[in-house]
């Protein structure tokens, strides 16, 4: 009996290593194929960048046996891929996004963004090490650095070489697949809601499932139910026609700086609730939903650290909860000069840019016009152009408010059965507890399928928290490239019981 218990050790330590090393040697290639992919410049902006990545994308989901198309769209086209279908199966819809933000070279611990760089942490600092060091059996601490290597090429690659492992072990998937990937998502995919409307039946499916964006900052399995909108105020306030000398106006000319100043501090309390009638109207948490949000493993002093803030604001009493409400939030303030080019005058003009993110609760259009009355009731004349000068003559206060388009938020309940599949197959596959994250606080363009197809979404994030997408060096580390590659394998291999 001891002699078979120890054959069985032997047996289970056997097939764990030979796992291990399928999934390291299937690592290895994702990197290889990860290089490529990034090599494609991929700047929203760019319109011959985009069409590139098409051509590269729909290469290599052809070579893996989907059937895809390019769908037009009233900007960039978005990319489309199926698996055949079944029509016993149910269908996962799964988005991701090509595109990415514009890069600065002169910011970045490399020669190029677009070319993949290998590094790892030495006494704190990355150094870059020769990719002739990265053999199958990979460091999973080391990391990729590269424009969209995590904000949103890494999960892509992970997803199709998860679909060479699945063919590899013989696999039969339990579900239809079918991939929508967006190529204007850093634009705010405009164009996506009336896309998804002409593509429908091309959509249709049971469940969303959203790869973007990093997990917890706990390094668990994270699953989040649903992410914030957002839209978007510029205000501009006006002192003199054009800048005037501050001692010869000083105390006569109105300062446009000083009536914007008012305006914001106006609009919040000492602990930054919004003081705008109705800004919170029709949310409630009810003492289920507390639960959920207080199980998220959140540490607010870690987060203050991080921060490098004394005290939170007080919209919400931990930051889970902060994020079930609208924000209201300055994103950048200007008007005349300052540091070295500083000057004594009286400004012509202030400017505030104002975002504003979104819960399911909160209609983005209701919002902006709760802010616009709200200034109304301040005394000022609110144009959504620049004032004449009769205009001029005829107001005190004058402000020019100009609007952001509206992308909506959304959220699918905790109990979706969808969910429920997620969270245990995640649980099995990872023999730990998943982070349910009942809304993020950042936005994806999601709603739009939503809306249209009635179906529920999840967002499965796979990359490293500090990943510093959008910013210069952003990067990848190799740990999550395995990651991913277990969340999607276990997606598409457990059946929904």
């Amino acid at each position: 009996m001891k002699n078979l218990l120890t054959w069985l050790c032997l047996l289970i330590f056997w097939i764990n290593n030979a796992q291990d090393l399928e999934l390291k040697a299937q690592v290895r290639h994702t990197i290889d194929e990860l290089r490529e992919f990034v090599a494609i410049p991929n700047d929203a902006l760019n319109h011959s960048d985009i069409n590139r990545n098409l051509s590269w994308l729909t290469k290599k989901f052809n070579e893996r046996g989907f059937n895809s198309s390019v769908l037009f769209t009233e900007g960039e086209s978005l990319f489309f891929a199926a698996l055949p279908m079944e029509d016993d199966k149910p269908t996962i819809l799964f988005y991701m996004h090509f595109d990415g933000q514009a890069v600065d070279p002169a910011k970045w611990n490399q020669p190029d963004p677009y070319k993949v760089v290998l590094k790892t942490k030495d006494n704190d600092e990355w150094k870059t090490i020769s990719f002739d060091d990265l053999k199958e059996d990979v460091n999973y601490e080391w990391r990729l650095f590269g424009r969209s290597t995590s904000d949103d090429k890494g999960p892509i690659v992970m997803f199709l070489n998860t679909i060479d492992l699945l063919k590899k072990n013989n696999v039969e998937i339990p579900f239809n697949i079918k991939v929508i990937l967006d190529g204007e998502e850093e634009k705010s995919s405009i164009p996506l809601p009336k896309a998804v409307k002409e593509y429908r039946e091309l959509l249709e499916a049971d469940f969303l499932v959203i790869s973007d964006g990093p997990v917890h900052s706990s390094g668990k399995p994270t699953i989040a139910y649903g992410a914030r909108g957002i839209t978007t105020l510029t205000l501009t306030t006006y002192g003199p026609i054009n800048p005037q000398h501050s001692g010869h106006y000083g105390n006569y000319a109105p300062n446009p700086g000083f009536q914007l100043a008012r305006v914001l501090a106006g609009m919040k309390d000492k602990d930054g609730k919004v003081l705008i009638d109705g800004y919170y109207d029709g949310i409630s948490l009810d003492e289920s939903t507390l639960n959920i949000l207080q199980s998220v493993p959140d540490d607010g002093k870690v987060i203050n650290s991080y921060l490098e803030i004394k005290q939170a604001e007080k919209v919400g009493t931990f930051y889970q909860e902060a994020l079930q409400y609208p924000s209201l939030n300055i994103r950048g303030l200007s008007s005349g000069w300052v540091g070295e080019k500083t000057r004594t005058i009286i400004p012509a003009t202030a400017t505030a840019e104002i975002d504003i993110r979104l819960v399911p609760e909160s209609d983005g259009i209701r919002l902006k016009n709760l802010v616009k009355k709200h200034i109304e009731n301040e005394g000022y004349y609110v144009m959504a152009e620049v004032p004449d000068k009769s205009q001029r003559m005829k107001h005190d206060k004058i402000i020019t408010i100009t609007e952001g388009t509206v992308t909506n938020a959304f959220r699918t309940d905790l109990d979706n059965p969808y969910g429920i599949y997620l969270v245990d197959t995640f649980k099995k596959t990872f023999s730990e507890d998943v982070v349910q994250i009942r809304i993020m606080g950042g936005t994806v363009p999601i709603a739009p399928f939503i809306d249209e197809l009635k179906i529920p979404a999840f967002l499965v994030p796979l990359v490293n928290p500090d990943n510093n997408q959008h910013s210069p060096n952003e990067n990848l580390k190799i740990g999550q490239i395995a990651y991913g590659i277990r969340v999607f394998y276990a997606m598409m291999s457990n059946k929904i019981e």
